[in-house]
């Protein structure tokens, strides 16, 4: 029988050979970066807190506290200021965390914040189960929000007593109860939903999904179990570890079981109708992150936000933003980025391409290219390439290899919070590239 977790497995370390210099942070001054030449640019915010850290989140994320939440609001819409008088202009705004709602009133004094300095149009804010509060729901919309996202992660009551969110969150009834009368608040009603998790059946992921079709949500984001060395290691002890071999039958069924009644806008997320993503960085050519643990891509240069909420907040007070890092990508690295970005959204345009980058990238990225029409992941035609289902699984594994070395930079980071407090250079304690172990 043919191994294709073997020819999964090659495609994943050929893809970290080809990008294993776009995390290789060194120290930032911290000022406000240079408004992008061109191309449109988004807006995310992190906001960190939680009631309950799940185990097999690698986000950053801290304990909430009212008091320190607080506080970090007020950071938050001063560093927000600060790039609206530095001139920049975002056409979305995209609120995650964390738990964004953890505190609903700061939160749509933020969002009324944004809108009165940038005039956004599209407003997305996650949330969890327990949020679905009718009146807070009300507010929200009232606010301008036109998405809204909602982290369920699984209706299978036993694997959300292993995630350690059946007790925080509700029984899968209780969601599915809650989530039929949140349907057609929001332009956008999104469900996230992670598959491959430990101890997770085919079974279990196809009654996911139906459910997801019954209740009469917008929009589905199935994500592979993405997570750090730390978080697995913390995993194997209580929920067990993913099986890379099972990718290929899961993802087989998210497709089969979605389509056509809901469309793919990128290698993870389907959309009635086919309109919207859930990525800010496929929606924008650039994206600015405010908040503590955010990140940046603005013309060719990646920025990362200090993970400490104090040096956050002392930052902030000094008139810097919460930038402590970035990396300059050579240009042969931002073509690359750029192919990754645009090919997970589903195809590459020719001519947009080639008015963005020149002829050059092209000649650049021919490699990747030419791969991924050996094994069948795209088809061209007059205007470019476009993903086939066997390329959407392909960007699928690509794109949760660049989100893992992301947060293989967030457990050095979340590992050296004290030395940032303590003023040391980062640079001199974390360097971390794209699967650089």
């Amino acid at each position: 029988m043919f191994d294709f977790t073997f020819v999964d497995s090659l495609l994943i370390q050929a893809f970290r050979f080809r990008t294993r210099g776009f995390l290789r942070m060194e120290d930032a001054v911290g000022d406000v970066p240079a408004v992008p030449r061109s191309g449109s640019c988004h807006l995310y915010v992190h906001i960190p807190f939680c009631e309950v850290l799940c185990p097999f989140c690698s986000f950053h994320r801290v304990q909430h506290c009212h008091a320190a939440a607080s506080r970090y609001f007020v950071a938050l819409r001063d560093e927000i200021r600060r790039y609206h008088g530095a001139g920049f202009k975002f056409s979305g705004v995209y609120f995650g965390g964390g738990t964004p709602t953890i505190e609903p009133d700061e939160l749509l004094v933020t969002i009324g914040l944004v809108r009165e300095l940038f005039k956004v149009s599209d407003i997305s804010v996650e949330t969890n189960p327990r949020e679905l509060r009718p009146a807070f729901l009300a507010e929200l919309r009232a606010a301008g929000v036109t998405r809204l996202s909602v982290g369920v992660q699984s209706f299978d009551d036993n694997l959300l007593r292993a995630m350690e969110r059946y007790d925080k969150y509700g029984s899968a009834a209780e969601i599915t109860e809650q989530l039929k009368a949140a349907a057609g608040i929001f332009p956008t009603l999104n469900v996230d939903l992670i598959f491959n998790q430990p101890r997770q059946s085919l079974a279990s992921l196809e009654r996911d999904l139906e459910l997801v079709d019954s209740i009469g949500v917008d929009q589905v984001s199935c994500y592979p179990l993405m997570v750090s060395p730390t978080v697995m290691r913390r995993m194997a002890e209580t929920m067990g570890a993913p099986e890379p071999s099972r990718l290929r039958e899961f993802y087989r069924t998210i497709l089969r079981r979605l389509q056509p009644k809901f469309a793919p806008t990128s290698a993870w997320c389907f959309t009635r109708g086919g309109r919207g993503s859930d990525e800010y960085i496929v929606a924008a050519e650039h994206y600015v992150g405010v908040g503590s643990g955010a990140f940046s891509y603005l013309d060719g240069t990646l920025y990362a936000t200090t993970f400490s909420l104090p040096t956050y907040s002392r930052r902030i007070a000094r008139g810097q933003t919460g930038i402590v890092t970035r990396h300059r990508l050579s240009p042969s690295d931002q073509m690359r980025y750029g192919l990754l970005v645009r090919m997970f959204g589903l195809g590459l345009d020719r001519s947009a391409t080639k008015a963005h980058y020149g002829p050059i990238f092209f000649r650049t990225v021919w490699p990747e290219l030419a791969a991924l029409t050996a094994v069948g992941a795209v088809t061209t035609d007059a205007r470019g390439w476009r993903l086939t289902e066997r390329g959407m699984y392909f960007l699928m594994l690509m794109m949760s290899e660049f989100f893992e070395s992301v947060n293989d930079y967030r457990d050095a980071m979340r590992a050296h919070v004290q030395a940032e407090n303590a003023a040391l250079p980062l640079a001199t304690v974390t360097s971390v590239g794209v699967a650089s172990g």
